[in-house]
């Protein structure tokens, strides 16, 4: 699993999560709705196969594709 498994937009709504943004932080920071964040986010953990976005971020985080 590297980088390219997320999207650009995917990787940087996760970016932007483990740096404690919210939903709608995101959303005003990256000029989109929030609803569109929240569906980012769904897909990344249905493509993960976990069912939370700290999950998400764990795995994401276990398999290098994302730092802190």
């Amino acid at each position: 699993m590297d980088q390219h498994f997320l999207t650009p937009r995917e990787y940087e709504i996760f970016i932007l999560l483990i740096k404690n943004e919210g939903t709608k932080e995101i959303a005003n920071k990256l000029s989109i709705s929030e609803k569109t964040v929240r569906n980012h986010i769904s897909n990344v953990i249905g493509k993960l196969g976990v069912t939370s976005r700290t999950q998400a971020i764990i795995t994401l985080m276990k398999n290098g594709i994302i730092n802190v």
